[in-house]
């Protein structure tokens, strides 16, 4: 009879650290709150509120009962372990190797979730992408880029709402703002922040010359009613009238609301509702969370500096390369993870890179 000990204590281990990122004591506590907040009878007279309470204990519950589920199959197999070597049952080997092969496939899974160790990154987020050099190729890029996270978020079940979109003169769009929706949308998104460049053979140049073209994507969290107060003189509202083809997964209306914080330049927009007054409340919400994690950059990047830590690529650095010609490849400039598959990349096959990004953030950090 094989003696699966080692697998078994390595599997263990592996799952006392799940206990730790997951943070399973603090969960279960939360659960007991929540589903005190789901039984109340006045849950609902508040829809978005009600609706992030149950989306929290599902998420939640989500990880409590997998945790329980994994401890459960571990014990079990150890069990199992321990009567097949008592009696040198060799027929028990395939059920117990079968076990500790789910087990380590799911903690595998499980894994990348340690890698999320942003304050924010749980959170949905609110996603901006301006052409930068490259004239018309730049503004057909930063569509392209459109594109891409729309084909991401699908991919990942994650919902999209544009924001707003300025058309280009001639093609593609000058700039874009959308929100997208889904667990830990911007943990993962936090690795497209900064400057992307594109060559290719330019199909608006009659000559068929090499063109480079540039596109800056900037990443915030969504946070509820952020506590901060801003002073109203300090914003600029314009007023335009919507527009951009979108897509079937960018919900989008007509009219629009953009607001400019004058002291940091940040800039908000809303397009989703009818009134005026409503996408002015919906675009000030998300000025205000972009606000508040401005001013927590800054203090991380103070105490970093106090530290002597390296800063981290961000806003304004080229952060990858995408090139059509003359070959194919995909590359990011910091964690050196590539592919030559662009029109993959282009259609949304983005986690490879993701991945990357947030295992090179936590080699940063330590």
């Amino acid at each position: 009879m094989r003696d699966f000990t080692d697998d078994l204590r390595e599997q263990r281990a592996r799952l006392g650290e799940a206990a730790v990122y997951l943070k399973i004591d603090e969960a279960r506590n939360r659960l007991i709150e929540l589903e005190a907040e789901i039984g109340r009878p006045d849950l609902w007279d508040d829809a978005e509120r009600a609706k992030q309470v149950n989306t929290d204990y599902s998420n939640i519950k989500g990880d409590v009962d997998l945790y329980d589920r994994l401890t459960q199959q571990l014990d079990d197999s150890d069990v199992l372990h321990e009567m097949a070597r008592e009696v040198d049952d060799e027929s028990q080997e395939p059920e117990i190797e079968g076990a500790l092969t789910s087990i380590s496939a799911q903690l595998d899974t499980l894994e990348m979730r340690s890698l999320f160790t942003g304050e924010h990154d749980a959170a949905d987020c609110i996603v901006q992408i301006n052409a930068k050099d490259g004239g018309v190729d730049a503004q057909d890029f930063a569509e392209m880029l459109l594109r891409m996270y729309a084909k991401w978020s699908e991919r990942r079940g994650f919902d999209i709402t544009l924001n707003y979109e300025m058309e280009g003169a001639e093609a593609g769009i000058n700039s874009a703002e959308f929100t997208i929706t889904g667990r830990y949308a911007y943990g993962l998104m936090t690795s497209e922040r900064g400057t992307h460049r594109l060559v290719r053979i330019s199909p608006f140049d009659n000559q068929g010359r090499r063109q480079t073209s540039f596109a800056a994507v900037q990443v915030w969290p969504v946070m509820d009613a952020p506590n901060i107060d801003v002073n109203e003189s300090d914003i600029r509202m314009e007023v335009f009238r919507a527009s951009g083809a979108g897509g079937q997964h960018i919900n989008k209306t007509s009219s629009a609301v953009r607001l400019i914080h004058e002291p940091t330049g940040l800039v908000s927009a809303s397009q989703e509702e009818r009134s005026q007054l409503q996408n002015r409340e919906r675009a000030m919400n998300r000025l205000k969370a972009m606000i508040v994690a401005k001013i927590e950059e800054e203090h991380q990047s103070e105490l970093d500096a106090i530290a002597g830590k390296q800063a981290q690529v961000g806003w304004g650095s080229q952060i990858r390369s995408y090139v059509m010609q003359p070959y194919q490849m995909v590359k990011d400039l910091r964690t050196e993870v590539e592919t030559s598959n662009v029109s993959g990349v282009f259609d949304g096959d983005l986690d490879d890179f993701m991945i990357g990004y947030l295992s090179w953030r936590r080699s940063e950090s330590n």
